[in-house]
């Protein structure tokens, strides 16, 4: 196992690079998804808990789970990071980050109310859907919010607008919609959804309301789309797909369903290798391997090392995309590192799903 800065991991085992796999090695392999693991939204909010700690440090409050990783969350409880369901649980004037999934404004208020010191760690890819809510609420349209119901980043874009969102959680729940002038809707959607899914519910939306608007640009994320492609690629080969993901994070479990949807013949979502059944792997030959987006590759790892010792040695990688984007770490965060003589800690690279925080 290698290591990048911060004590991320690398995986150093035997790769064979490509995206035409027909011909099948001798013995067992292993396909494996790319892109796959850390999208460029948790690699910010990861690093901006990490940065916080070592800036200011312990404690720093963050509230809900930084990225639904349990892996992720452990390791930094471990440093110091005090993880809250709300804000109320905070000391006054002490130091508080929101979660990738963003919050509402009432949030905002609340800890506003309390002077906590804030680090905005929402992912900009939410922050976009928190603004078409906002103009589209401004405009008086009825806002037909496709996402699961009480999940965080549903809740935060909703409080955005609560007089005008409706959540519509699935292809079955376009029945119930209710809206005040069938002229006058538009969809948004939870940014780690599956893409099919919700293409369905927009087309059931639109067979119920033919006017029916559109977002100016995607709202599920490019990182939750391309996992999903590769998965895609990869499921038709495979006699078993192991997503690593943890059971709150939505692309992940999205990820399990995709490949028994797009051919795999068993789906199976696990934290860790731990979890992993050798008996899903009697009569297989070829397992694919991915994993969620706010998934350390450190247990992508765990996952390939039982899988080799179960006689799948040949590791193969299937990509579909290429990725580069990263985003700055919060202004917040980034003005008092720039202050104290840092900056971003981060090195500026292409596609790397290797990114990790320290085991516990």
């Amino acid at each position: 196992m290698g290591r990048t800065r911060a004590g991320r991991a690398t995986y150093d085992g035997p790769v064979t690079v490509g995206t035409e796999h027909g011909a099948a090695p001798a013995g067992r392999r292993v396909l494996l998804a790319a892109p796959r693991g850390y999208c460029a939204g948790v690699d910010r909010a990861v690093v901006a808990v990490e940065q916080a700690l070592e800036h200011y440090g312990a404690p720093v409050y963050v509230r809900k789970e930084i990225v639904h990783n349990r892996h992720v969350v452990d390791t930094l409880a471990a440093r110091g990071a005090v993880f809250v369901d709300e804000t109320d649980e905070v000391p006054e004037g002490a130091r508080v980050v929101f979660s990738a999934h963003g919050v509402s404004p009432a949030v905002r208020a609340a800890a506003e109310a309390r002077s906590l010191r804030t680090i905005d760690a929402t992912c900009p890819l939410v922050t976009k859907v928190h603004k078409e809510a906002v103009r589209f609420a401004a405009a008086d349209l009825d806002i037909l919010l496709i996402g699961h119901t009480g999940h965080e980043e549903v809740e935060g874009t909703q409080g955005e607008a609560p007089a005008h969102v409706q959540v519509v959680d699935s292809p079955d729940a376009v029945a119930d919609v209710v809206v005040r002038d069938e002229s006058r809707v538009v969809w948004i959607s939870q940014t780690t959804l599956s893409v099919d899914e919700t293409m369905e519910t927009v087309r059931r939306l639109r067979e119920r309301f033919p006017l029916l608007q559109d977002p100016p640009s995607d709202d599920i994320c490019y990182a939750t789309q391309n996992r999903q492609v590769a998965v895609k690629k990869l499921a038709p080969e495979c006699d078993v797909v192991i997503t690593v993901g943890s059971a709150n994070s939505s692309n992940s479990v999205r990820l399990a369903e995709v490949a028994l949807e797009y051919g795999a013949r068993a789906s199976y979502r696990v934290d860790t290798a731990a979890q992993v059944d050798p008996a899903w792997l009697v009569g297989a030959r070829t397992v694919g391997v991915t994993s969620g987006a706010s998934v350390p590759e450190i247990l992508v790892r765990d996952v390939l090392d039982l899988l080799a010792a179960h006689g799948f040695g040949d590791v193969e990688e299937v990509r579909t995309a290429t990725e580069d984007l990263m985003f700055s770490l919060p202004r917040e965060l980034r003005a008092d590192l720039r202050a104290a003589g840092g900056d971003d800690p981060r090195p500026r690279r292409g596609d790397r799903p290797d990114l990790a925080v320290r085991p516990v």
